[in-house]
């Protein structure tokens, strides 16, 4: 089989998950109105989904194991079905729950690919196919703020979840020819306990280059998630700009993350270490935190434009070279194992970034005083990474 359709295949079950994840928050202020609740209540949301998702991570080796990458991919997307059309009962206990069955169906579909990726992809191109393939979160980001407030416009909130969910329940339904090819390695008899629910942790702590990209990944996501979060509010708070501006920019930045990963893909298969490239993208994520503070008073409106796209650029376009780093790090036919494991660390730091940053920016009252943390978590990353002595796989 050729490498390119199981790319293709994985990076459009990703968009697919990733759509279904950000489906509510781009609805929130019309959901949350039905609801009777505050719009900022999707916060709560996201740190629902993403502790569902790193229960998930944890599971998704010993699933993939015992099921095969394919049918657990399927079975997350059918999680986020069900996830999308619980959200669409107007009760909030209902939303909450909806949020869970999101994150637990978001969870395996990376450890699931990198299963995939890993066996199909030769050595040489790793970092750039991980990277294309992890393109598919920011293109389903951009595709629920493209498509979903048009189609809640036109037939509603509810219907809109409920026309998410059916188009995810096609996307498992297309997977289903790749099973034959991919989920032929199976150990039905691998049980799920206490022992294989930690058994990720284990391995990723127990080697060294593991452990620090995992560490590091909790760093980075904090970075991401935080930019993403409150860059809007920060630009049209603390500068003035207006609404449509801000979100002009802030879809700059998922752009110039979208661009990176695929750059950076290439270049770490080509002329650094994926250690390298890494350690460079957290010097470049510090140097661009630090200057977001200054926008106004020091940058010109091309100049903003340029900071923000290398910001994205770092901030959004790590992940592929970093899961590519991770599969090639695994034991042979571990790479499910060990991006689960480190995934964990890394859903942790989308939960508890943004209360962090906007804890911060509270105390000093000014979002600027979140943005320099960004800087400093940046820059320890930074230094472990480039200190970090080069290892090879198992």
């Amino acid at each position: 089989m050729s490498n390119w359709l199981p790319l293709f295949a994985t990076l459009f079950i990703q968009a697919m998950v990733s759509m279904a994840l950000l489906t509510l928050p781009v609805m929130a202020p019309v959901a949350a109105k039905d609801l009777s609740v505050s719009p900022a209540l999707v916060g709560v949301y996201v740190a629902i989904t993403y502790a569902g998702a790193m229960l998930s991570s944890l599971t998704s080796g010993t699933s993939v194991t015992r099921f095969g990458p394919i049918r657990v991919s399927q079975l997350g997307l059918i999680l986020c079905a069900t996830g999308l059309c619980l959200c669409a009962v107007p009760w909030l206990p209902a939303t909450g729950l909806g949020a869970f069955f999101i994150g637990l169906g978001y969870g395996p579909i990376t450890p699931a690919s990198s299963q995939i990726l890993a066996r199909t992809t030769p050595a040489h191109q790793m970092s750039l196919v991980f990277s294309i393939k992890q393109t598919g979160v920011p293109v389903g980001s951009m595709l629920a703020g493209a498509i979903v407030p048009s189609l809640m416009l036109g037939i509603g909130w509810q219907l809109s979840l409920i026309s998410v969910a059916l188009v995810c329940l096609f996307s498992a339904l297309l997977s289903q020819p790749l099973r034959k090819a991919m989920d032929n390695q199976l150990q039905p008899k691998v049980q799920l306990n206490l022992s294989t629910l930690l058994a990720p942790i284990r391995m990723v702590l127990s080697h060294r280059t593991l452990a620090t990209m995992a560490g590091c990944s909790l760093m980075f996501s904090m970075v991401q998630v935080s930019l993403t979060t409150y860059l809007v509010t920060y630009l049209h708070d603390d500068l003035t700009y207006g609404l449509v501006a801000a979100g002009l920019l802030l879809s700059i930045t998922q752009v110039g993350g979208i661009v990176g990963r695929i750059v950076w893909g290439y270049v770490a298969d080509h002329f650094l270490s994926s250690q390298k490239m890494l350690a460079a993208l957290a010097t470049t994520m510090g140097l661009c935190a630090a200057a977001t503070p200054l926008l106004l008073p020091v940058l010109n409106d091309y100049g903003v434009w340029a900071l923000l796209l290398l910001f994205g650029a770092s901030a959004i376009g790590w992940n592929g070279v970093y899961l590519a780093e991770v599969a090639r790090q695994a034991p042979e036919g571990k790479a499910s194992v060990a991006t689960g494991g480190t995934l964990t660390f890394t859903f942790l730091g989308v939960v508890l970034g943004p209360p962090l940053f906007g804890a911060l920016s509270t105390v000093f009252g000014n979002y600027g005083a979140g943005f320099w943390a960004l800087a400093a978590v940046s820059s320890v990353c930074s230094l472990v990474l480039w200190r970090l002595k080069p290892s090879t796989a198992n």
